[in-house]
């Protein structure tokens, strides 16, 4: 089986690896990812825990005759900073993943 000194610089080397994911799931957490509809015309902004801290919409599209413009801006802008998000934590995280493993 394993020796006592190759049991101990694994354990090492597991406890060095779940400080670095400990450190990489901060980063992402305080990262804030932007998203945006064409033209900027609709911008929202989330945090690395998936949460939305801001949105902005421009005022010319706001438009009462057709609120369904507004509401595919929204979903736009919104998917776009989800993606970012997505990319980044597979990004960062699947340095983690055992080969041929799937991301986080």
């Amino acid at each position: 089986m394993f020796g006592g000194q190759n049991m101990q610089q694994m354990m090492k080397q597991m406890k060095k690896m779940q400080s670095q994911v400990q450190s990489e799931q901060a980063a992402i957490a305080e990262t804030e990812y932007t998203g945006a509809a064409p033209s900027d015309m609709v911008t929202v902004k989330f945090n690395g825990d998936h949460e939305m801290l801001d949105m902005q919409i421009k005022p010319e599209l706001i438009d009462p005759e057709d609120p369904d413009e507004l509401s595919d801006m929204i979903l736009v802008a919104v998917n776009d900073a989800l993606k970012k998000l997505e990319a980044d934590t597979e990004k960062r995280m699947g340095q983690f993943a055992p080969k041929g493993m799937g991301g986080f």
